[in-house]
């Protein structure tokens, strides 16, 4: 790994810790975090996605937090590239990088070589899939998705028009989908990382996100959401995160508020598990275990040794 630079990843299932203990470790290894979350980007949108507030940053310099407008679309190509560019800027300040967060993809194209290239591509079809989307709706450039590409098109959400066109682009251009295409590449690890991930008990993660979704709603979830609805926000890819699609669902009368918490928490659960699955099938990790009765004094001190020798870095005293 000589002449890679160091890099520090945390991940883990929504609600299992992520937060409170990178914030330990950018104090103990003199680092600055790099947001892993695909929709702690987007202004306004705190509360939904459990977005650190400055207090709690603790003097931690935080990136990749609060760039991008609600009505913005956002890829993990664009990720990549900005992820990237801030390793270098960290790394050139004598500090240590670190991406914390819990978005699979996006964590994985940073800090492996994946090509997101436009060998791929093909501009004109993606132009007339563009005005078919115009013209006939975005269901209908989804239905031909599901049609070539069904694992695809259950993952990419009708309204999210430029990932489907993506999808569907990749399948014209190779005749494999969506899947097969980034399964055919078998990128290197581009720094000398160290892969730490939180995991624990189900039962005592799900409590914990039923918890956090109702003091969301404590917080003031409903109010946040309502800025959004009133501007009239709807067919963008920011409102369908977990946490603001279940709320509009509400305020469309589709559910009562009772209703639309429950199925926040349903929802949030599930992803948890699919994050869990994610990160074990795609990544190289280094697990530790937060349940519930774990001395995390002594916990800490594992990771800290962990990262220490993988790293070969000394820890701050």
């Amino acid at each position: 790994m000589a002449g890679k630079q160091k890099l520090l990843v945390l991940i883990g299932p929504t609600a299992v810790g992520k937060t409170n203990l990178s914030i330990k470790l950018a104090k103990r290894f003199s680092g600055e975090i790099i947001s892993g979350d695909s929709m702690q980007i987007y202004r306004g949108m705190d509360i939904g996605t459990a977005k650190i507030t400055p207090s709690e940053m603790e003097g931690v310099p935080h990136h990749l937090i609060d760039f991008k407008d609600p009505e913005d679309s956002f890829s993990a190509a664009e990720f990549q590239g900005l992820v990237r560019k801030k390793i270098e800027e960290i790394a050139a300040r004598g500090k240590l990088p670190m991406i914390v967060g819990g978005t699979g993809l996006y964590i994985q194209s940073a800090i492996y070589d994946y090509q997101f290239s436009e060998a791929a591509g093909d501009p004109e079809f993606r132009q007339k899939l563009e005005r078919e989307a115009d013209e006939l709706g975005t269901a209908s450039v989804h239905e031909m998705l599901e049609k070539v590409d069904p694992e695809s098109a259950a993952k990419i959400h009708p309204n999210n028009v430029r990932r489907v066109i993506r999808a569907l682009e990749i399948h014209h251009s190779t005749g494999m989908t969506a899947g097969e295409y980034q399964a055919k590449q078998t990128p290197e690890v581009l720094y000398d990382t160290a892969v730490i991930g939180l995991t624990m008990d189900r039962d005592q993660l799900y409590t914990r996100i039923d918890r956090r979704v109702d003091l969301m709603l404590d917080q003031g979830l409903v109010n946040e959401v309502k800025g959004l609805y009133d501007e009239g926000l709807k067919d963008c890819q920011s409102i369908q995160a977990i946490g603001y699609k279940e709320i509009y669902d509400y305020f469309e009368g589709k559910v009562s508020l009772d209703q639309a918490a429950d199925q926040l928490k349903q929802n949030s659960r599930r992803y948890a598990k699919r994050q869990l699955t994610w990160f074990r099938n795609k990544m190289e990790v280094e697990w530790f275990d937060m349940s519930a009765g774990t001395d995390m004094g002594k916990k800490f001190a594992e990771i800290s040794i962990y990262i220490e020798g993988k790293l070969k870095i000394k820890a701050n005293t």
